[in-house]
């Protein structure tokens, strides 16, 4: 068995402690993350490496920032996918994606552009990136079909009503958008299928509580975080769980981890 999961630990310099000690107890393969708000100088590598982990990062500055983590091999390591846009003035890249190869599977741990508003400018940003990396990632399985690849991380997306606590909340605001909702199944329509919801059922099965207003207690959530996975990888899927008691205790995280099984 194999165990892989996607983490949007939201500052990793800030949440060290909590994700050296959840590693230690999860007994994790591989482990994706998003948000690490941090440049490569300021990167926890050598406490990572102490776990037994190889690592890959890309970080720029306070914003953004993805990872993987594993002890099952880590090779061909891919900054950015083919085509993905960028943000600014002048336009630079974000550090919002990176690939590698583990234990035979294509990983790539996705920080998706959060759209702001339905208005802003960001939005705009948000789905051309989405219907980017649907091209790039339909590319891929038309040239290996038996491609085992996984999608992971935080797409700031509830793709169906039940993923967020409230509709009438939520219907001005970003997330819920039917442009939004459009781009995550066109990445679903492109040949990969969320592999989590099978064994986390909802409603009421979320990933992400806001810190303010005590959102967490009173189960007011969002169901944001993904695996979306090729045939290939979903075959092989066994099992899979949000890890809830991760978003409680000291200077937790605002998401909680999300993990799937795999079979050898």
């Amino acid at each position: 068995m194999v165990r892989i999961a996607t983490w949007n630990v939201n500052s990793i310099r800030s949440r060290i402690e909590r994700v050296e000690d959840w590693l230690t107890r999860a007994d994790l393969d591989v482990l994706a993350i998003q948000e690490t708000k941090s440049r490569e100088d300021q990167f926890p590598y050598l406490t990572l490496q102490a776990l037994g982990y190889e690592v890959a990062h890309v970080g720029f500055n306070q914003w953004n920032g993805v990872a993987i983590l594993s002890r099952v091999g880590l090779s061909d390591v891919e900054v950015g996918f083919d085509g993905m846009p960028g943000w600014g003035e002048p336009v630079e890249s974000e550090a919002r994606a990176i690939g590698a190869t583990v234990g035979g599977v294509r990983v790539w741990s996705l920080y998706v552009p959060n759209g702001r508003n339905i208005d802003d400018p960001h939005m705009v940003y948000k789905i051309d990136w989405l219907e980017h990396l649907r091209d790039t990632a339909h590319d891929w399985l038309e040239k290996e079909p038996d491609a085992a690849i996984a999608l992971m991380g935080d797409w700031n997306i509830a793709p169906f009503d039940e993923d967020v606590w409230s509709m009438e909340f939520y219907l001005d605001k970003s997330h819920v958008s039917p442009d939004e909702r459009a781009a995550f199944q066109g990445v679903v329509d492109a040949g990969y299928q969320d592999v989590v919801r099978p064994y986390a059922p909802g409603p009421g099965t979320y990933t992400y509580w806001d810190y303010q207003r005590l959102r967490f207690p009173r189960r007011e959530g969002m169901r944001i975080d993904f695996v979306l996975g090729s045939p290939a990888f979903a075959e092989q899927v066994t099992h899979a769980e949000i890890v809830r008691e991760e978003r409680k205790g000291k200077n937790p995280s605002d998401h909680a981890p999300v993990v799937v099984e795999l079979s050898d």
